[in-house]
């Protein structure tokens, strides 16, 4: 199974450079990922003033420009990871090195045998003749 860990900050924790005393346990963490093949895809995002939001109301599209100072969550980076299980990717999560406060969110991502009978034949044709133009690692 494929999860998404969702790495949470402020908006102030946004904007702060990395500190240099974490990158080197992240770093032998990522790698351990890696070697273990766990490690699928993983960065850090720029702050939510580099970014948008679109809201749709019926045929209705609004842009929002960031900073979303205005939300209590904002995702500071991700990873995506190649586990057998949640409780795997939980176990993995609680070796990484974060400091005290920080908080992380993981979401198994679908795939198309999750959407059972629901996914047609041809929605399943469609979603095979696109998983093979992605890049590596991502369908």
């Amino acid at each position: 199974m494929r999860v998404m860990i969702l790495a949470k900050t402020t908006p102030e924790g946004e904007n702060a450079p990395p500190r240099q005393e974490g990158w080197e346990p992240m770093a032998q963490f990522s790698d351990e990922l890696v070697k273990a093949g766990v490690l699928l895809a993983s960065d850090r995002l720029q702050p939510s003033a580099s970014g948008a939001r679109i809201r749709f109301e019926g045929t209705k599209r609004t842009v929002i420009d960031g900073p979303f100072t205005e939300a209590k969550e904002l995702v500071a980076g991700f990873w995506i990871w190649q586990v057998r299980s949640l409780d795997e990717a939980i176990e993995w999560l609680k070796r990484a090195p974060f400091g005290d406060g920080q908080e992380l969110e993981i979401r198994p991502i679908f795939d198309g045998e999750d959407f059972g009978d629901a996914m047609t034949p041809e929605m399943r044709e469609q979603f095979e003749r696109i998983r093979p133009k992605l890049p590596a690692g991502q369908s």
